[in-house]
């Protein structure tokens, strides 16, 4: 297989732009990499792609989400098939392809959450971006400019991942402190939880926030246990910060990672970039694939597009 990275569709908050630059913070190869917040799981495929693990769990609470990952891992062909039959259907739909996503996504909160009807959701939602009401019925509107992803273009992509991943991937959906649980020496943990905006209070993509203090006390029982860890958790944009940092006494190396030119500065006249921190446990020094010194922040110059 070649070393170019697939991926399933377009999901907001997706960090399969930067996963390149997470990478170079991993070591080249270790036991098992555990995803409590897994979304698409762009750092799994990456990370399959290059062999550097021999297993890996994936976990999300979003089953849905969960159930299109684990068909296309394990059941690739049946996924493409029941996706291209939703997919076809809106060009024949008497109503017409937008009449058509919101009788899939009526189906949907009515209990059909089948693989097919979420990626569906997923592809022709605006922006990838998956979003729940307070009782937990999907509530983003469609795309009025495109059809979502193509079953032909799809397939090649699911193929690919289930290539690298079947055999070697657990599925969960429990609560992350859960999989923290599991976690053991020689596991490497990669965690993008929902952003700090959202913490104590509920994100419409994960049912629940999650408590700062919680969090803390679960990085700090990875520490104690030697569990090597990363952590996605906030960031910034021209002369503001998002978030609060993770506390000093957890020794964590903080780098902050080039995500590219703001959208929303853009569509107020300015040029700011955007920089997405990124967390190294301080049993990670040393084990890096990367030839930099973590031992300062860094600052990638490079603009991902």
């Amino acid at each position: 297989m070649s070393g170019t990275v697939p991926h399933i569709v377009q999901y907001q908050g997706s960090k399969r732009i930067l996963a390149p630059q997470i990478l170079q913070y991993m070591p080249r190869r270790f036991e098992r990499l555990v995803e409590p917040f897994a979304g698409m799981a762009a750092i799994t495929i990456a990370n399959a792609v290059q062999g550097r693990a021999d297993k890996y769990i994936v976990n999300d609470l979003n089953k849905p989400l969960v159930s299109v990952l684990q068909a296309a891992v394990e059941s690739p062909m049946d996924l493409v098939s029941g996706y291209a039959q939703v997919w076809n259907a809106q060009f024949s739909y008497s109503g017409g392809s937008i009449s058509h996503f919101y009788k899939v996504r009526d189906d949907f909160n009515g209990g059909d959450q089948s693989p097919a009807n979420m990626l569906y959701l997923l592809a022709r939602c605006v922006k990838g971006s998956v979003r729940y009401s307070s009782n937990g019925q999907f509530n983003q509107s469609p795309d009025k400019r495109r059809h979502g992803t193509s079953p032909k273009t799809l397939k090649p992509n699911v193929q690919a991942i289930s290539w690298h991943l079947n055999g070697r991937t657990t599925f969960l959906t429990s609560d992350y402190r859960e999989v923290l649980e599991t976690t053991r020496p020689g596991d490497l943990v990669y965690m993008d939880p929902p952003y700090q905006g959202v913490c104590n209070a509920r994100d419409n993509r994960y049912f629940s926030g999650i408590e700062f203090s919680d969090f803390v006390e679960a990085v700090d029982m990875l520490n104690r246990r030697g569990v090597d860890f990363l952590i996605s958790y906030d960031g910034q944009c021209g002369d503001r910060q998002y978030g609060e940092d993770l506390p000093k006494e957890l020794g964590l190396e903080k780098v902050l990672l080039n995500a590219g030119l703001s959208s929303q500065s853009l569509l107020l006249g300015k040029k700011e970039v955007t920089y997405e921190a990124l967390y190294i446990s301080r049993g990670l020094r040393g084990k890096t694939s990367t030839s930099k010194s973590i031992t300062q922040p860094l600052l990638f110059d490079k603009i991902a597009v």
